[in-house]
């Protein structure tokens, strides 16, 4: 059995190849979900009726009147339905509510010979609404005790006699917000019905075989009657995970109803209002930290709002707590977890999955705490950084720890961290009303699927006689380059070019009961699976080759489309003459391969075990400058080094480290959703719906000088060719743009000022910080006045 890190001479995994359908992405030729709707006649379109209450009882719904709309062919009610009613996996989401649950809820869908007619029936559908009292924030959901699903608790050690022992001892509260996935593509289907009865769903989805569970559910069909395909999508991170299930039911309904093909695209405002987002927290904590500035115990409470019902909020809940330690070791810690039920969307995932959400909570701390304890916050960081033989709360031994130090200290190395504080001193000395500030956040992030039975991959690998081979795994394509690595993961373990590979789209006939593209996992399932189904084929090829060239099966070597023998210098084969000569000796020439993570336990109840296979490290270093009258802000320059084991393929990986950053930062310093939280008729209704109000990065708000560094000497044993999982852990080097804000809007008031910075931190927010800086330096630093905001030392 060959090794799965180990990788041969010259593998095609490794080089830095650009991303497989790049040229089609730039020249507008890469087809999406929507875009096959023109290939298909006599198309319907649907468009939702959506609620304008965050909270009512539908008393009456009168469909005729759209009926009477020139083009409406049909609108979709609960009464349709000839299966399951729900959208969801824990029976709390109906498709076709009779209860309104957040402002902008679709209670039934109108279907038009055009999208015009559509939208105009929708307009006329008369529906009558008993509003009821509704939720719409965490501070009012734990004021009411609203909260949905389990209540977890991670604990070890004695948090409470350590809290009452510590030399230094603090307690805080931090909320912050969510964020849009605002993907390019937003949400699709088209459904139709083929000739057999067949149900086909072309749907941006991250999750296939679960899109083909839901449909099969509503219908009251079984699961091999639906057949869900994904092309590619325009983005998803993670909300394309649980979301577009509901959405791909709909048209499928639709096209059985009616005989027609269906197709649902939502609009931006649409897909803004109707889905979910990363899930807002509120933490409640208390630390305490020795004599040396090392945590000795922490306490604490996360709650997040999970919206009108369950959707992820469980496991998302359930990483957060797994990640509120970050890099850092608690040896007594106590951590409770909840999830609010509020009147708005149902939160989802979102790249991170609640590690972004604990690793902030944590690092949020360490910010505030590090001017009260008299430590640079960069070395109170260090000082708790993981160590070889230590083991997270729940259990885990953190498998190479020394990575942690090694990265921290490369990344001040090729930074300059410390000729730069110098110039950072001197520049604010001379100036009064701008400051600069350099801040360093370390990255430590588990991957795998807290869910252990979600941690397998299949795969179906066609070797055709002219030697060219089809790909077909069960990962989907969102831009992030998995397709890419399997084609490079192929390529390596047949000993072919990548000219010989090509990779068919994501459907669940031909791979089944595939889990979903998320977790970062993709590239370590599907790469398992795929190399699995090449060594089967290899293998078999190696026999044949054996054969010709007299040999034992296993000194035959391929690579680069040849094949020979161990020491040979003048004697090959093409791989398309094996394959050949395979195909007339009767050899198989596909294979399914399968993967399964080995070595995972995760005891939920407990919040116990190994969840994940391995842990990703990064970190990362920004410099920003401040504005004293407007708290505008500039980042001047970002450095990361981040460990992706031995690298699959450097661009793509590079390109995912930039683009998770950025997106961090996002989340951080910008993206700010807002309610209109009044009493008013339009209360619950999300008033940041669109770009012109819901700010995202673009290239003003990208660092002026951004330099990603690969950390070197960092195979992974036992993932495919060594390599590690890249597509969340970035998201969270961006913490290191909020904590360089906080100390450059401490930098304008006294040394050893604590300043609570909101999250987002917009300009408005950063100008808040400033102003509570300016307070400290008004009372000349006076250490009995401290904010009730902030951490407050009771020892």
């Amino acid at each position: 059995m060959k090794s799965l890190a180990e990788r041969p001479i010259n593998p095609m995994v490794g080089l830095a190849v650009s991303h497989e359908s790049a040229d089609a992405h730039v020249t507008g030729a890469a087809l999406y979900t929507d875009d096959l709707v023109v290939r298909t006649r006599n198309v319907l379109h649907a468009w939702p009726v959506q609620a304008v209450h965050a909270h009512a009882r539908i008393l009456r719904m009168q469909v005729e009147p759209a009926m009477e709309v020139p083009g409406v062919v049909r609108v979709l009610t609960a009464s349709d339905v000839p299966g399951v009613n729900d959208a969801g996996v824990k029976n709390d989401e109906p498709l076709f509510p009779d209860e309104v649950m957040f402002y902008g809820h679709a209670v039934c869908w109108v279907l038009g010979e055009s999208l015009e007619a559509a939208r105009l029936g929708a307009e006329a559908v008369e529906i009558e609404y008993e509003p009821l009292p509704s939720l719409l924030t965490l501070a009012e959901a734990i004021k009411a005790g609203s909260f949905q699903g389990n209540q977890p608790t991670i604990s070890r050690g004695d948090p409470d006699s350590s809290l009452e022992s510590a030399a230094h001892r603090f307690a805080g509260e931090f909320e912050f917000g969510g964020q849009e996935h605002f993907y390019l593509e937003t949400n699709a289907a088209f459904a139709y019905i083929d000739e057999g009865g067949q149900v086909f769903v072309q749907s941006s989805t991250q999750h296939p075989s679960e899109t083909q569970e839901i449909v099969a559910h509503v219908l009251g069909l079984s699961n091999h009657e639906v057949t869900v395909q994904c092309l590619r999508m325009g983005g998803g991170f993670g909300g394309k995970e649980m979301q577009p299930h509901g959405l791909a039911a709909i048209a499928a309904l639709g096209a059985t109803l009616t005989g027609r093909p269906v197709r649902l695209r939502l609009n931006r405002t649409q897909d803004i209002t109707l889905t979910g987002k990363r899930h807002p927290f509120h933490a409640k904590w208390e630390a305490g930290f020795d004599g040396d500035g090392r945590i000795q115990a922490l306490r604490a409470t996360l709650t997040s709002d999970g919206g009108w019902s369950l959707d992820l909020s469980e496991p998302v809940l359930a990483r957060a707590m797994c990640h509120i330690d970050n890099a850092y070791y608690i040896p007594n810690i106590q951590v409770h977890g909840r999830v609010a039920k509020t009147n708005k969307t149902s939160q989802t995932a979102f790249r991170g999955f609640g590690g972004p959400q604990g690793m902030l909570v944590i690092e949020d701390l360490l910010g505030r705490c590090a001017p009260l304890l008299g430590l640079d916050p960069a070395e109170l960081r260090r000082r708790n950084l993981y160590e070889p033989g230590q083991t997270t709360p729940y259990g885990q031994p953190v498998r190479h720890a020394e990575r942690l130090t090694a990265i921290w200290q490369t990344l001040l190395d090729l930074a300059d961290v410390t000729q730069r504080r110098a110039d950072i001193a001197e520049f604010n000395a001379a100036h009064a009303n701008t400051k600069r500030a350099i801040a360093i956040t370390p990255v430590k992030f588990g991957i795998s699927f807290n869910f252990t039975a979600f941690n397998q991959a299949g795969a179906l690998v066609h070797v055709y006689k002219d030697g060219s081979v089809l790909i077909n795994h069960g990962g989907t394509e969102m831009g992030q380059g998995l397709h890419t690595k399997m084609c490079q993961v192929a390529a390596t373990a047949l000993g072919v070019p990548l000219s010989f590979i090509r990779l068919a789209p994501t459907r669940t006939d031909k791979v089944p009961n595939t889990s979903a593209t998320a977790a970062s996992s993709g590239a370590d399932l599907n790469g398992g699976a795929v190399k699995n189904a090449c060594e089967q084929i290899s293998s078999r090829l190696a026999e044949v080759a054996a054969r010709k060239l007299n040999i034992h099966p296993d000194d035959v070597r391929f690579y680069d489309g040849k094949v020979t023998g161990i020491g040979f210098h003048d004697r090959d084969l093409s791989f398309a003459e094996v394959v050949h000569d395979a195909y007339f000796q009767r050899v198989q020439l596909w294979a399914a391969g399968y993967y399964r993570t080995e070595g995972l336990h995760w005891d939920s109840a407990r919040m116990q075990g190994e969840p994940f296979k391995y842990f990703s490290y990064g970190a990362a270093v920004t410099e920003v400058e401040v504005d004293r009258f407007t708290g505008a802000y500039r980042q001047l320059r970002a450095d990361i080094v981040h460990d992706v084991g031995d690298s699959l393929s450097p661009l793509i990986d590079v390109g995912q480290i930039e683009g998770g950053f950025v997106q961090g930062a996002g989340w951080l310093t910008l993206e700010d959703l807002r309610w209109d939280l009044t009493d008013g008729p339009g209360r619950g209704r999300l008033i940041t719906q669109s770009a012109s109000t819901y700010k995202l990065p673009s290239f003003s708000e990208m660092p002026e000088k951004l330099n990603v560094h690969l950390f070197e000497r960092a195979t992974e044993s036992g993932v495919v060719y060594g390599s590690k999982a890249v597509g969340e852990p970035p998201l969270m080097l961006a913490i290191s743009v909020r904590e360089a804000l906080r100390e450059a809007a401490a930098a304008f008031g006294p040394p050893g000022s604590a300043v609570e910075l909101a999250s987002p931190a917009t300009p408005e927010a950063v100008f808040w910080a400033i102003e509570q800086a300016s307070v400290h330096a008004a009372d000349n630093g006076d250490e009995d006045t401290v904010s009730p905001s902030l951490p407050v030392s009771v020892r």
